[in-house]
């Protein structure tokens, strides 16, 4: 009986219809009203034009889409290779809500799909968005800065962040299209898109050809603005403005790492205000510094669509003085010094850029030239190295960058109680694997640091002290600080104390191409090797997949609560907007 059962089972597999390899937007993907994207659909194998059937709700896809795909033959990968046949429609919308469950079959292909196609409110319940990403922000980043910022007294804190005052919160799933271990790309194309995609993609579906400019795409928060509103936009990041976060605002590609395309796409966007770090990828070729493969001058492209341009925090106070209300801001070549190492250290590149603003000046800007539009604005921050240096497990730099994060995060809501038609959103769009485990004190006798660790009472309370009150500590290595950790590491040398020389740099290359712990540190007194539990390709710790904390005031921030993902909060922003106000209507092919 079961060897009968068994064959049965074997027939009823060979007999079920294959797979068609993709539809793009995938099942359970989320669609604005209006909103247009990419429709593509890839096939095993070659099939027969006349062989591909698609539906839409039973219905041809014709009548509900109103346009007809392109069938491709056979998609070429590397090398010419064959990848199979694809139809595929650009710039597709969709104008009534509803449930659209789209059915595609070639031969013995078949493949079927769900979307949600979502308007929203028919009145803005918001004026203004104020989008604050702290890069890589975890909860023990939170619970360090107020203890380095506010210090604590018989357990309980001394302060609060402003942080820890925004009434609406939701836990954040940051998970990829491909898998649950994430990066900035893909975390903020979701959030600004209301679409999954891969990991390094922005504002694409990741498809199976080669090329980074050909996926499938979709609109993004900026296209979405320029295309239903006359809102202004700004975008502000202490990282290279064509790094991950600041280009998923605008940017379509596959590969993070196409920072020069993503300058064009910047340009074709037009934000009306752009400050952060990255001038190498807007200089042509035959500038010193330059990194782009062309000649073309994107600064003095902008200069020519009425920008006025900044260099350092003088020239943007100087533009902020000025009646134009766009500004292109670039005050590093590549990513801007952090705030340890620019207002305390004078390490990193400080000597080189000497003038740099900080996060809250160029936010302070922003604030200022984009509340001069009477229609509104959306304006997106970024705190980029809270990540960048929780990678090198630099944890000091790490927990001034969120002091900092958290100072701009208090101008947001400074600014919403003269504007309170203003919805403040702050948030990360990944976590790291850091822990605060108690103390370290140097006063502790011998000469281990390991020994100097403090856990449960015997850790006591830090002594950082901020006499001046500008909210960050006066001094970083002070004689009792916070024991700070990861949970995931390369080889590395654990020195107990923070890098007073500048950023950490734990593993290094060795001949055979594999990161070791990097012997700069490795006669630090008190100094422990680490043996990694990384593969020895990792230079440094990585992303963790733990929830991210959102917390949000102001008009339409109660739509965050309980768990979502971060494609969901697109939903939340563009229905405080008002983007997708189409007069709910029974669909016509139901």
């Amino acid at each position: 009986m079961r060897t009968l059962l068994a064959a049965l089972a074997a027939t009823t597999m060979l007999a079920a219809p294959a797979q068609a390899t993709s539809i793009y937007p995938l099942d359970r993907a989320t669609i604005l009203v209006g909103s247009p994207f990419d429709f593509k659909v890839e096939f095993e194998g070659n099939v027969k034009q006349d062989d591909v059937r698609v539906t839409v709700n039973g219905q041809d896809y014709k009548i509900v889409f109103g346009k007809d795909v392109e069938f491709v033959a056979s998609e070429k990968g590397k090398e010419d290779k064959d990848l199979g046949s694809a139809v595929l429609l650009r710039g597709l919308t969709i104008s009534i809500p509803g449930s659209y469950k789209v059915e595609v079959s070639a031969g013995s292909q078949v493949k079927s799909v769900t979307w949600d196609v979502y308007g929203t409110a028919a009145t803005p319940k918001a004026k203004n968005i104020i989008f604050l990403l702290g890069d890589g922000l975890s909860v023990a980043h939170r619970t360090g800065a107020r203890l380095m910022s506010k210090g604590m007294t018989e357990g309980k804190a001394n302060g609060r962040l402003n942080l820890d005052d925004l009434d609406h919160m939701a836990f954040i799933g940051t998970s990829a299209t491909d898998a649950i271990a994430t990066d900035s790309a893909n975390t903020m194309s979701a959030y600004m898109t209301g679409h999954k995609t891969a990991v390094n993609a922005l504002g694409v579906y990741a498809d199976r050809t080669p090329g980074s400019l050909d996926d499938p795409r979709v609109e993004t928060i900026a296209e979405a603005l320029r295309r239903a509103s006359k809102k202004s936009i700004g975008v502000v990041s202490t990282a290279e403005i064509e790094d991950a976060t600041p280009a998923a605002v605008v940017s379509h590609t596959r590969k993070r790492a196409d920072k020069a395309n993503i300058v064009g796409m910047f340009y074709g966007v037009k934000p009306d205000v752009i400050l952060g770090g990255g001038s190498a990828y807007f200089l042509p070729q035959a500038t010193p510094g330059s990194k782009r493969k062309d000649d073309k001058d994107y600064i003095q492209l902008f200069k020519d669509a009425g920008y006025a341009v900044a260099t350092d925090k003088d020239s943007l106070a100087a533009a902020n003085g000025t009646n134009n209300n766009k500004i292109l801001g670039l005050f590093h070549t590549g990513n801007m010094d952090v705030a340890l190492d620019r207002l305390f250290l004078k390490k990193g590149t400080v000597s080189k850029f000497p003038n740099q603003p900080g996060l809250e000046d160029m936010t302070k800007v922003a604030l200022e030239q984009l509340s001069k539009n009477p229609d509104g604005f959306f304006l997106m921050v970024e705190g980029a190295s809270i990540d960048k240096m929780s990678h090198p497990m630099d944890w000091d730099r790490s927990l001034y960058e969120t002091i900092e994060f958290d100072k701009v995060v208090g101008l947001a809501r400074e600014f919403a109680k003269a504007h309170p038609d203003t919805l403040i959103v702050a948030t990360g769009d990944h976590t790291h694997g850091v822990s605060i485990i108690g103390t370290i004190d140097d006063n502790k006798p011998g000469t281990e640091m390991r020994e100097k660790v403090g856990t449960y009472a015997e850790a006591g309370f830090p002594n950082y002290e901020d006499k001046d009150g500008d909210g960050y500590p006066d001094k970083v290595d002070v004689s009792k600080r916070l024991a700070v950790f990861s949970n995931n590491y390369p080889d590395y040398y654990e020195t107990f104390r923070p890098k007073m020389d500048g950023p950490f740099e734990p593993a290094i290359q060795n001949e055979k191409k594999e990161y070791v712990a990097n012997p700069a540190y490795k006669d630090v007194p008190g100094a422990v090797l680490r043996e990694g539990n990384l593969p020895r390709n990792a230079d440094t710790a990585v992303h963790a997949v733990d929830d991210i904390v959102l917390q949000a005031t102001g008009p339409g921030a109660e739509g965050f609560k309980g768990y979502m993902e971060e494609s969901d909060v697109y939903k939340v922003l563009v229905d405080a907007f008002a983007l997708g106000n189409a007069a709910p209507q029974k669909a016509q092919m139901q």
